[in-house]
């Protein structure tokens, strides 16, 4: 298969364009157009655009040292970066993120039911990054066992470093946390680091977390006055979860939202929940109605809203 998750693409007989966002198998691929709609095609029937690259790729075939000046050479900061296709949002792509001040030669190779697959081998030069590899978002846990391998090189005066190997099966739960803006790549993304240094533990701040004051544990910070409880809005894995887990996080996003309303002695505060089945409505509205600290509770503003929020008057 020439082609690769993300590559740009036109077809042969048609006035259409798009990107690969899934390779069925070795003879046929889907592209999404403009659209947002997924066409099946033969990858015989469709081009490269020639000139299209990816965002923050950078392509390096020769060793050239990179100097840094005197006391600033930095010795960790290689991490994987994996962030959404701009076009195509239902692939990821991942980026081996140079912060250091070594040149690194690097290779990603995959493992997928006892079959081996290189799928990366290059320069990477210092304070730079390059595409890696592609992939489903949704299709997480079909995606194979990655690891990844870095040679440190300088020819500055620096203590050698011994070579890096990670391999890493991803999880769910690896991809939940918020978004952070990537270095280099500039993108919000998620970010690992391969050379993360050894945890340690820090006794007196595990010791001053344990007495803390029950006060200081369990402030409140005063909410917006408008909580949106669209689960896009409250985690950036929700593509991984069952109607069941959205609904409870969403519930009790509500609940502590709500308490710390009550907290504040805030006169209103307004849930924006949608449409959709009606059944987050329902329940939201379930606990208000049960709730001895709410006075009463509303649609919002039709204008603003349509039926898609509520707006609760507190006691």
């Amino acid at each position: 298969m020439k082609y690769k998750l993300g590559d740009f693409v036109r077809f042969v007989d048609e006035k259409m364009e798009g990107y690969v966002t899934r390779i069925i198998d070795e003879d046929m691929i889907g592209v999404t157009g403009e659209d947002d709609f997924e066409i099946p095609v033969l990858a015989s029937k469709v081009t490269t655009v020639h000139g299209y690259q990816a965002p923050g790729t950078t392509t390096n075939t020769t060793i050239e040292e990179h100097p840094t000046p005197t006391g600033e050479f930095k010795t960790k900061g290689v991490y994987i970066g994996v962030v959404n296709d701009t076009k195509a949002s239902s692939v990821v792509h991942f980026y081996l993120i140079n912060d250091t001040s070594y040149q690194l030669l690097a290779s990603l190779s995959t493992e997928k039911q006892q079959r081996f697959k290189g799928e990366y081998a290059g320069i990477v030069p210092p304070k730079s990054t390059v595409k890696i590899y592609a992939a489903q978002l949704a299709e997480l846990q079909l995606w194979p066992k990655f690891t990844f391998n870095v040679l440190f090189y300088s020819t500055q005066n620096v203590e050698p470093v011994k070579p890096l190997t990670v391999s890493e099966q991803f999880k769910a739960k690896d991809f939940s946390g918020t978004k952070k803006q990537l270095p280099l790549v500039n993108q919000p993304g998620w970010l690992i680091q391969l050379d993360e240094p050894e945890f340690v533990i820090n006794a007196e701040q595990l010791r001053e977390s344990f007495f803390k004051p029950a006060e200081e544990k369990t402030r409140a910070e005063k909410p917006l006055q408008e909580v949106d409880l669209h689960i896009e809005k409250l985690r950036d894995d929700y593509q991984f979860l069952n109607g069941a887990e959205i609904l409870k996080i969403q519930i009790d996003h509500f609940n502590k939202a709500l308490d710390a309303a009550i907290v504040h002695q805030l006169p209103e505060i307004t849930f924006i929940h949608g449409t959709g089945t009606g059944i987050l409505k329902h329940e939201l509205h379930k606990l208000l109605s049960k709730n001895n600290k709410v006075q009463t509770f509303m649609d919002a503003r039709k204008e603003k809203f349509g039926y898609g929020a509520t707006k609760v008057i507190l006691k």
